[in-house]
């Protein structure tokens, strides 16, 4: 009796939820796709941006994996096809397309090489997750935002005298450029993997705070956001930084990283919770605090 209750029980049983979407989809075809690239062509160029546009031949792979100079982005494919612009790099940019599917990765490279000013400070940031906002947030040091100490005491930085630059407001007072996380012929924000972009070509001395702030939608558990970090690109001080951090509460603020521009080709990156909190005359002493009320702001 005790195995047709076991049986009658299992029976009616619900059915288990559909899994909730975590990481990058892989396409569904079993070969291994072909990758073209139409753009760049190679060779030289005299433009800021940089055009990146192919095909793919399984046209169930969505996003192809995209590095320019080892940045990572990831970009949506339509029928197959992708096209988007980047901000170029001073001298070589690498351009390189993967995509994957059961059947594996297959990948396809170009090279342009741009005769332009170097960019000293550029951030992308993107998600791993479709239908989510990750959204970049850059707040700009202004005249107001930093109160140097007395008798020896460190400087004060002020969030809300910072100049915020984001999805809703893109105009940045000291001359930086956004760009919306813009897919296929969009021109307005879109949820999905990004890029979401921050140059600036002149950058005023000072603190920038680089922060993320997730909206996710019902379907999806979790993200993780990437941030690149390029100062000085295409010079001999160039540097670079990658953080990854893991979303999962709506509305969840984070602050991925500050940029203390010093001028003379030389800036410094603090990364919350992977660097020692830094110290010294060009360091505000109350960064911690300063961002306590971040999410409401």
């Amino acid at each position: 009796m005790l195995p047709v209750l076991l049986a009658a029980l299992l029976s009616q049983a619900p059915t288990p939820a559909a899994p909730r979407q975590q990481g990058v989809p892989i396409g569904k075809g079993k070969t291994p796709a072909t990758v073209r690239l139409s753009a760049p062509r190679g060779g030289w160029t005299v433009d800021r941006m940089l055009l990146v546009e192919g095909t793919v031949s399984d046209t169930t792979i969505d996003p192809v994996v995209l590095s320019i100079n080892g940045d990572r982005y990831l970009m949506r494919t339509y029928n197959g096809r992708f096209q988007r612009k980047f901000p170029a790099a001073s001298g070589k940019n690498v351009v390189t397309v993967m995509a994957t599917n059961q059947g594996g990765t297959t990948r396809t490279q170009a090279t342009s090489y741009a005769q332009i000013p170097p960019v000293p400070l550029k951030t992308i940031l993107t998600s791993d997750t479709e239908g989510v906002y990750t959204d970049l947030h850059i707040y700009e040091p202004t005249a107001d935002s930093v109160t140097p100490g007395t008798g020896g005491a460190p400087s004060t930085l002020d969030v809300k005298k910072m100049a915020h630059v984001y999805w809703a407001d893109t105009e940045s007072p000291s001359g930086g450029t956004f760009f919306l996380n813009a897919q296929g012929d969009t021109a307005y924000d879109d949820p999905a993997y990004g890029p979401y972009l921050y140059v600036h070509r002149a950058p005023p001395r000072g603190l920038y705070l680089i922060a993320t702030n997730y909206w996710p939608s019902g379907d999806k558990a979790h993200t993780v956001a990437t941030l690149n970090v390029v100062l000085y690109e295409g010079t001999p001080q160039e540097t670079r930084r990658m953080v990854r951090v893991p979303l999962a509460t709506p509305g969840t603020t984070r602050v991925l990283a500050w940029v203390n521009v010093l001028g003379d080709g030389k800036a410094e990156v603090y990364v919350p919770g992977q660097d020692a909190m830094p110290k010294g005359a060009f360091w505000p002493g109350n960064l911690d605090a300063a961002v306590k009320g971040l999410s409401s702001y």
